[in-house]
């Protein structure tokens, strides 16, 4: 019937115990069939008879741990069904049927002794397959002992691994938290300096100018032409070193935090005329024009006019300090928004310009760009960081572009602080 070997021995040991339980019995009959009619999928072996005792619960036991078993009883008869399921191999219903009454037909009678030999056979044959699968597990286990060991291998190398990873992690972090300590020191100590120097510098400065002023007043003896130059000179001088120690105090200011903002309706008109009027009368630009806006109808702003001061005159001076031909242009507008009402302050020249590689750098404090241009151009390299920092300060952004031979342009976008601040009497007047 095209049963494995195993299903073969298990069957035959079930219907021998059973038959052997039911010998003696009235009636006794055994019957073979196949279920279901359409297509067959399992032999029945059903035994039944009509008188004598009922199967012994061990045999019963015994068959059912080897086939399916159902067992009923009817009177002093009863009846016992063993169901073998067939493998979906073995053919169609007429072949099944067509091979059972062969088998059926060819069966001979068997004495005890053929049946204990054939018992024999089976169990020899079952023992060989049993040792085979015990030789094919003790195979399996020793290729899975070994794939243990080498997962275990692997994992006590990854843990190593991931122990050294998680130290050196560990000493990188707490190098680099001595790095930042080291770092916001060293920052600290500048902004500290820069403070104390600052005010030192400014001391002799002011004698400068005090002294210089005295000489050229009226009052005092009268100067020779050339004395008169110089002591204008030293003036001059005195005035610009005092604007770059100011400068530098509140850049250190700044960057500690303690620069205040005192913002005030400002009056763009006044500054824009302000502004012309101090860089112009300072020093010469031939060849270069300084355009201002009109401003017929200039938007409303509240900010520090100090610092809005401060942040122009450096953006024109340097575009005035690098444009050799051509004009510098200052153009101021409205920016409704978003996020919030602003003023743009737009600073444009037709100067050197700065090469693409040097753009991320010109924001560095006392950074300047090396080249020709330079020469007869003095400077700190903190006009555009100072300018960026006081912009940051008062809640707005600067932003630059620039193409090498063709010029410069900034933007300052300004927010309206007329609802971030309550109106004050402002301690400092806008100025250099």
């Amino acid at each position: 019937m095209s049963l494995e070997r195993q299903d073969q021995v298990r069957l035959a040991t079930a219907l021998s115990e059973l038959g052997r339980d039911r010998l003696g019995c009235r009636g006794l009959e055994v019957f073979f069939s196949l279920v279901p009619p359409g297509r067959p999928s399992a032999l029945l072996v059903t035994f039944t008879w009509t008188g004598g005792p009922p199967p012994a619960k061990e045999t019963l036991d015994l068959a059912a741990r080897l086939v399916r078993v159902d067992h009923g009883t009817e009177g002093a008869g009863g009846r016992i069904v063993v169901v073998q399921p067939l493998p979906a191999e073995a053919g169609n219903a007429a072949e099944q049927h067509a091979r059972l009454a062969e088998v059926l037909k060819a069966g001979h009678r068997s004495t005890e002794a053929d049946d204990l030999r054939a018992q024999t056979r089976d169990l020899i044959a079952t023992l060989e397959e049993t040792r085979a699968q015990r030789e094919e597990l003790r195979r399996l286990n020793e290729e899975l002992e070994e794939t243990n060991q080498g997962v275990l291998a692997l994992y006590s190398e990854l843990t190593q691994e991931l122990e050294a990873t998680n130290s050196g992690v560990l000493a990188l972090h707490s190098e680099l938290e001595d790095k930042r300590h080291q770092l916001q020191e060293a920052s600290e100590a500048k902004t500290r300096f820069w403070a104390n120097i600052s005010h030192e510098l400014r001391t002799p400065v002011n004698s400068v100018l005090a002294l210089s002023d005295l000489l050229l007043a009226p009052s005092s003896p009268d100067l020779s032409g050339e004395q008169r130059e110089q002591v204008e000179f030293i003036a001059s001088s005195g005035h610009t070193l005092l604007s770059l120690v100011n400068d530098l105090l509140d850049v250190a200011k700044a960057e500690a935090g303690h620069l205040d903002i005192h913002p005030e309706p400002v009056d763009l008109k006044l500054l824009v005329a302000h502004l012309g009027g101090l860089l112009l009368n300072g020093q010469g630009h031939d060849g270069v024009t300084l355009v201002t806006p009109r401003l017929e109808q200039p938007p409303s702003l509240v900010t520090d006019e100090t610092l809005l001061v401060r942040i122009l005159r450096n953006l024109l001076s340097n575009a005035l300090k690098f444009t050799e031909h051509g004009e510098v242009r200052l153009d101021i507008e409205a920016d409704p928004g978003p996020p919030a009402p602003a003023v743009l302050f737009t600073v444009t020249d037709t100067g050197i310009g700065i090469p693409p590689e040097e753009l991320g750098r010109v924001f560095e404090v006392f950074y300047q760009v090396r080249g020709p241009h330079q020469t007869g151009r003095p400077g700190t390299g903190l006009g555009l960081p100072y300018a960026r920092t006081l912009a940051e300060l008062l809640g707005g952004s600067l932003t630059l572009t620039s193409t090498v031979g063709s010029g410069t342009r900034v933007v300052v976008r300004l927010p309206d602080l007329g609802h971030a601040y309550p109106r004050q009497s402002p301690d400092r007047k806008g100025g250099p």
